[in-house]
């Protein structure tokens, strides 16, 4: 997919998870990343994508006669023959029952300005406003640079949800000026654990996340996905609030684990990620808070930095 036409997974209107008040949120289909607990698994390849979900499948054979490939298979639990699927996504067009889906839409600019401004009452009075997620948006600096200087045009408030695997310069240049709040995912410190989990090393990230929180004047909020035995473990968060400590943040957010990528993978034709099938419980996620905010209090009486207000005091544990 061209840098300058990036696909569009979905767009979610009317959340309450992604930012402050009720926003709208843009899912960028293309990220650097290949996390092997991505919460959104459909957002990590840039090309379109066919989904199946067999559960509304009504077996009447509109896709089977309407594939120019022959790639939908009735007795096939997974109906699509991925070898031979070209993604044309006429398959979905006939599904009555939305057992298959496309994922993944251009819009220009000016079209997803439009689609996204009709709901600027319900930004107005709730203080909230537009979040682009992913998949990772940085990855088309022109087009998002564009999308932005409409919605800033108009007054929206803008989030931006990163992994921080981007250029600085470029993203400096570009997309910094029209954000308001960024969210920011620090996932592991280690830099082998790293690149076993997301494929890519850790460096560019801390970097780009020390530089924002020095040099930028927009808010910028780390996050912490707590995955059972990757990210959430007593080395990982002890590493992540040393960093953070060090950085000099006030505040972060420790994510409780969604165990979406599960139930989405093979609907993707992939094999689902051997993690967690459910939610984590109450305890579970008290414990880590715990942990957390223990390591942080020792952290304070031994750390040689002595920053201007103790971190301890302002560290804030939220739940997006």
């Amino acid at each position: 997919m061209e840098a300058s036409r990036p696909l569009i997974a979905t767009v979610k209107r009317g959340s309450l998870d992604d930012g402050p008040g009720i926003r709208s949120v843009v899912f960028f289909k293309g990220c650097p990343l290949k996390c092997t607990f991505c919460q959104n698994p459909e957002t990590q390849d840039p090309e379109p994508e066919i989904a199946f979900r067999s559960e509304q499948c009504i077996r009447c054979g509109s896709c089977a006669g309407a594939c120019p490939e022959g790639a939908v298979d009735l007795d096939d639990s997974n109906r699509i023959r991925r070898d031979r699927c070209v993604r044309c996504g006429i398959c979905a067009v006939v599904c009555p029952g939305r057992a298959l889906y496309f994922i993944g839409r251009y819009y220009t600019t000016v079209e997803l300005s439009e689609l996204l401004l009709r709901d600027r009452a319900f930004y107005r009075y709730s203080g909230g406003g537009v979040t682009l997620s992913g998949g990772e948006c940085t990855l088309y600096p022109d087009y998002v640079e564009s999308l932005l200087h409409l919605l800033k045009v108009a007054g929206i408030h803008v989030v931006l949800e990163t992994s921080g695997y981007f250029d600085y310069g470029i993203f400096e240049d570009k997309i910094l000026p029209y954000v308001d709040l960024i969210y920011y995912d620090i996932k592991l410190m280690d830099r082998q654990a790293h690149i076993k989990h997301t494929g890519r090393p850790n460096e560019l990230i801390l970097e780009n996340f020390h530089r924002l929180v020095s040099d930028a004047e927009v808010e910028v909020h780390p996050r912490m996905p707590l995955v059972p035995g990757i990210t959430a473990t007593r080395a990982n968060l002890s590493a992540v609030a040393d960093f953070l400590y060090k950085t000099r943040v006030t505040s972060v957010s420790l994510l409780p684990y969604n165990p979406a990528a599960v139930e989405m993978a093979p609907c993707l034709g992939r094999p689902a990620p051997k993690l967690p099938g459910n939610f984590m419980k109450p305890e579970e996620e008290r414990e880590i808070y715990a942990m957390f905010s223990e390591l942080l209090e020792g952290m304070r009486d031994g750390c040689l930095i002595a920053p201007e207000r103790e971190l301890k005091e302002t560290f804030l544990f939220n739940k997006i």
